[in-house]
């Protein structure tokens, strides 16, 4: 039931009221910036992905307010699109952002019957599974059909699984998932020479190798560990210990690309231990 704004408590006012100033000032800024009022939905697009995986580095790094001021960024961006939308085209407005507001919090209370309904999920898994049930009745024709098929292929391949664990598709145990890791390392070696490492079948070894990845990330998904995160946090730590290096070999005078694969050892060895 919707509650009238003097029913509400002081902080939901307050927080509703630095809702309108945005879209207020978002509002003015359509019609009186010159770039503002040349965005498009499209023209945003790319800059949307930007923002997002900026507030993906900041939660990485745990940097809240950092953090603070992405989700701003990434908010003014919905709120600019549902802007963009609400403008009249041929007589007809396509909707705003009330629309989508009540369009996600429609979704939420059909999507939880366990909630708002009579339905029981006792645990995250039932929940899971009672999400992709609800998603089919709703008309997706497949469990996967909902994974973009833009998704970078690491991120692609987690929700591919984990949809299909919803659906009650997946192993019972994490040493069936390890020992298929294992069969697929096999797999993929037997694609090689492993005297000269060449590759016996190039498409094959390709094939084999995505093969590989995909299962160890079913299997980071039996250990709680996200592959994305871990990859990243890998990364970091990499452009880390090779920048010191960089940085300590020049301060000895030394120019990295004359070094010997051994004196850079030291220098990553030393980088190393300072991390503990």
């Amino acid at each position: 039931m919707e509650k009238k704004f003097e029913q509400l408590t002081e902080s939901r006012q307050q927080q509703l009221m630095a809702f309108d100033r945005l879209l207020t000032i978002m509002d003015e800024l359509r019609e009186q910036c010159p770039w503002d009022r040349k965005q498009t939905l499209e023209s945003l697009r790319h800059l949307t992905i930007e923002e997002t995986y900026e507030l993906s580095d900041a939660i990485l790094s745990n940097d809240l307010p950092e953090i603070k001021k992405e989700l701003g960024d990434v908010l003014l961006h919905i709120v600019f699109y549902a802007k963009i939308a609400s403008e009249p085209k041929e007589g007809q407005i396509q909707f705003d952002i009330k629309d989508v507001l009540h369009g996600i919090c429609d979704k939420l209370i059909s999507r939880h019957p366990h909630i708002y309904g009579d339905a029981v999920a006792d645990t995250e898994e039932a929940v899971k599974q009672n999400w992709e049930k609800l998603k089919l009745k709703e008309g997706n024709k497949s469990v996967l059909s909902g994974v973009p098929a833009s998704l970078p292929a690491l991120i692609k391949s987690m929700r591919i699984q984990e949809k299909a664990r919803g659906a009650g598709f997946d192993w019972d145990e994490k040493q069936q998932v390890w020992e298929k890791v294992q069969e697929e390392l096999e797999e993929f070696k037997a694609n090689f020479d492993i005297e000269t490492g060449d590759a016996i079948d190039a498409n094959a070894a390709e094939g084999e190798f995505g093969d590989l990845l995909f299962s160890l990330v079913n299997y980071s998904r039996f250990v709680d560990i996200n592959p994305e995160t871990a990859l990243e946090r890998t990364n970091k730590k990499f452009i880390s210990r090779f920048q010191f290096m960089e940085e300590a070999s020049k301060a000895d005078g030394k120019v990295l690309v004359d070094m010997t694969l051994e004196e850079m050892d030291a220098y990553w060895n030393k980088a190393k231990e300072l991390e503990k």
